[in-house]
């Protein structure tokens, strides 16, 4: 069977690029511990399971606050622009993989020339027609040393590692609802305290006013009443306006408007549940939170670029054929007779180039070293946010318990205080001030509880939950 050069070209462009010259590559060892630090405030107990596994949606237990999430994962623009940097990758992908083929186009022209009786062999002027047409290729490399496969490889990781953004924005995004609906409830329930504290102090205010008209209590006492009275009427006026902040950092996170139903109650609810954090669990949960993830991918790519740059020392060698007909009658373009074909193979050799090359892999080598260091960087400071989490959630408990104390305490030192005035047995000073610590634990309190679930909140985002109900992207799609 006849070959032709262009069939010959083809087979040759289909056995190019078996391999490339980039490194092995081995994922760096972790620089952190095995285990989570130990000692007084990371009170882990046995449990079973693993907290990163756990969706969201099993996470939440607020119907509200799952819907809030299910809208702000359909309208959040900073998620909409990571999905559309992962289509923005894909395409640069793909852009670069079609380098691994030859890009075949037909064409066909025709040509025509007079000339004059002058410049003819003949010394007769002259027309002259001639049409063509064919398919072939032009400047298509051989990949023999791997230089565009390494670029493919190297594309092919940054196109991952965007996807890995897109996940690690969503954790972050889900972990963001859920603080700023726990911080609106938070406010709301200040706000209602605050209110209620206004109301009991003008009742107090109201007594402390007619005992003091009455000639009972000092002109002292009452403006003491007065004082607590506008120290409550300013932190209504406060938590009105941060509750209506509150609400617009919400909305924003949402990305549209929230329907009133969705917004939490006037008091702080739990809204997650977190099974105990295994004391066994390892740190190299680690390497799957999407962060890590994306470096370890920035460090592939790195890695490929390595092989590129290694490559551009050995000869490259690009094809370009073309095989069709031609005539001078456009009639008789496609007849027997009329065929045409070209082959030119064309090999280059760097001889000398001003250490450009050189200069490429050391940039490549330096480039990879950064790599490292920063997939590094990023295990550490996950270990970092993970314990800084498990400390709170190892302490959280009693902090809570005693906050509990100190606000049942100060009710009955109220109590008592009240009591003492009254009967006449103490100033109104020392009602005074048991209701102000009475209050601030009250506050204190309503603090102690939202710390508590932003600490769930924390610990699962750090552990890397928070993405496993995302679709999956799917991957780019083979040209070939």
């Amino acid at each position: 069977m006849r070959r032709t050069p262009m069939t010959l070209a083809l087979v040759a462009a289909l056995l190019a690029g078996c391999g490339t010259m980039a490194p092995d590559y081995q994922r760096p060892a972790a620089p952190v511990d095995a285990a989570w630090p130990q000692g007084e405030a990371y009170a882990l107990r046995p449990a079973s399971g693993d907290p990163a596994a756990l969706g969201w949606r099993d996470f939440f237990i607020d119907t509200r606050l799952q819907q809030l999430i299910g809208l702000a994962l359909d309208n959040n623009r900073d998620l909409r622009v990571a999905t559309l940097n992962i289509e923005r990758a894909r395409a640069m992908y793909q852009v670069q993989r079609a380098d691994l083929f030859p890009a075949i186009d037909a064409a066909g022209s025709g040509t025509h020339q007079r000339t004059p009786a002058s410049l003819s062999p003949n010394g007769n002027a002259a027309v002259t027609h001639q049409y063509s047409a064919g398919v072939g290729f032009a400047s298509y490399e051989l990949d023999l040393f791997g230089r565009v496969r390494s670029l493919n490889d190297a594309a092919l990781e940054r196109y991952l590692a965007t996807e890995e953004a897109r996940r690690g924005a969503q954790i972050s995004l889900v972990a963001e609802v859920a603080n700023a609906y726990l911080t609106l409830a938070a406010d709301q329930e200040r706000l209602v305290l605050a209110r209620d504290t206004l109301k009991s102090q003008q009742e107090s205010y109201g007594l402390t006013r007619r005992s003091f008209e009455a000639g009972v209590t000092s002109e002292l006492d009452l403006r003491q009443a007065q004082t607590s009275v506008d120290s409550a009427r300013v932190d209504v006026a406060r938590f009105t306006a941060q509750t209506a902040q509150d609400r617009n950092a919400l909305t924003l996170l949402v990305g549209a408007s929230i329907p009133a139903e969705l917004l939490p109650n006037q008091t702080l609810t739990p809204v997650a549940v977190l099974a105990e954090v295994p004391a066994d669990l390892p740190s190299d949960v680690l390497v799957r939170r999407p962060d890590v993830l994306q470096a370890e991918r920035t460090l592939r790519a790195a890695n490929a670029d390595i092989g590129a740059a290694r490559a551009a020392f050995f000869p490259r060698i690009t094809l370009t054929a073309s095989a069709g007909s031609a005539s001078n009658e456009l009639s008789q373009l496609f007849q027997a007779g009329a065929g045409t074909w070209s082959f030119i193979p064309q090999i280059t050799l760097p001889i000398f180039d001003g250490g450009r090359n050189r200069a490429g892999l050391d940039t490549a080598r330096a480039d990879r070293d950064i790599a490292v260091a920063q997939y590094e960087k990023s295990i550490q400071s996950a270990f970092r946010e993970v314990a800084d989490a498990l400390a709170d959630y190892g302490t959280m408990d009693e902090q809570l318990a005693a906050q509990q104390s100190l606000t049942q305490a100060t009710e009955i030192s109220y109590k008592l205080a009240d009591a003492r005035f009254r009967k006449g047995v103490d100033s109104y000073l020392a009602v005074l001030d048991s209701q102000r610590a009475l209050y601030s634990a009250q506050q204190g309190l309503i603090g102690a509880r939202l710390a508590r679930q932003a600490n769930l909140v924390t610990l699962y985002k750090a552990l890397g939950g928070g993405w496993q109900e995302q679709a999956e992207v799917p991957p780019p799609a083979n040209p070939g």
